[in-house]
């Protein structure tokens, strides 16, 4: 049997100590006293087994909260282990951050489109380690592999287009995911690199960070980002800021290119559905899944004593009610 919660056993010091005080006021003899003329009647019929019960109550109280501290830590057992199916899949998300994804194609724009449906995708797959790059100018990462969902989706929120230098450093994006994949030993390692410009920036060409992937067996899949012709974008002018049309340009030959070269898959979003449903064909997609004998299952314990404790504090109502009454 193990705790969940070990550390609640040293409450285990409060029934020791009440006992310790319940003893000493017993023997020190500074329980309640009732006068009487004789001690005659007493003296000649011996001793009365309620002479005894009148320390029941109290045992029984005791009991009980042992019984309460004991389910309040948890006791579990586990005499088994169960056979779990898990996706044994390492994934990186390489995200574009250039000012450039600020367009307003998407709603609301590239970038809080792109954040929304990614976070999405990382709740739909809890079994597998997933770590973010951020890309612009330059490179680096937003997270490293973890199976924490909370943090990796708080930090996707964090995600902003002023985070580091601008520009389109694909190459450096895709580098920096590699290097957190190169080192795992998982059945599956993916990376899904977003991008809605052309590489312009950067110390490694993307031709050379495909290669790098595909030497060490990691698949990417590329997802351009942008509508049709033109698309809104907020611009800074004199009188504030307004939304003007600019050109789309996304360099769709590079990034098919790298998916070919890794063996991954290119795809185009136009628009919000567009991207979530390619999020969805990735998901179905990387399903790589093995079996894993090393999880216990536990049996939860903390009723049985919960139940103890509440027949323990009944009977100490019924006896002190109606049996070891006390004079006032």
């Amino acid at each position: 049997m193990v705790f969940a919660n070990p550390k609640l056993l040293w409450l285990m010091v409060v029934p020791v100590l009440l006992a310790v005080l319940y003893i000493y006021r017993e023997l020190s003899g500074r329980n309640p006293r009732m006068e009487v003329s004789t001690l005659t009647p007493w003296v000649s019929g011996g001793s009365s087994i309620m002479a005894w019960l009148r320390h029941l109550p109290f045992l029984l109280r005791t009991v009980a909260l042992v019984m309460i501290v004991l389910a309040l830590a948890r006791p579990r057992s586990s005499t088994e282990t169960e056979r779990v199916d898990v996706e044994g899949i390492d994934i990186v998300l390489a995200m574009d951050v250039s000012t450039s994804m600020l367009a307003r194609d998407f709603k609301p724009d590239r970038i809080n489109a792109a954040k929304d449906i990614a976070i999405e995708f990382i709740a739909q797959r809890p079994n597998d380690r997933m770590g973010i790059v951020v890309f612009a100018g330059e490179s680096y990462t937003q997270c490293p592999l973890t199976t924490d969902r909370a943090t990796l989706i708080n930090l996707m929120k964090e995600i902003s287009t002023d985070l580091i230098e601008d520009g389109t450093a694909i190459g450096n994006g895709l580098a920096t995911a590699v290097a957190r994949l190169q080192d795992s030993d998982a059945k599956s390692r993916v990376v899904i690199l977003l991008t809605d410009g052309v590489n312009n920036s950067g110390e490694i060409t993307p031709a050379t960070a495909a290669e790098i992937a595909k030497t060490y067996g990691i698949r990417v899949y590329t997802i351009g980002v942008g509508a049709n012709g033109e698309a809104p974008y907020p611009v800074m002018t004199p009188w504030g800021v307004q939304v003007q049309n600019v050109k789309v340009e996304i360099d769709e030959k590079l990034l098919s290119t790298i998916a070919e070269t890794t063996g991954g898959k290119y795809f185009r979003a136009t628009d919000n559905t567009k991207l979530a449903e390619i999020y969805s064909e990735i998901n179905k997609m990387e399903k790589a899944k093995t079996t894993v004998d090393s999880f216990p299952v536990y049996k939860e314990l903390f009723g049985r004593y919960g139940v103890i404790a509440l027949v323990c504090l009944l009977l100490e109502f019924l006896l002190s009610a109606l049996i070891l009454r006390r004079l006032p």
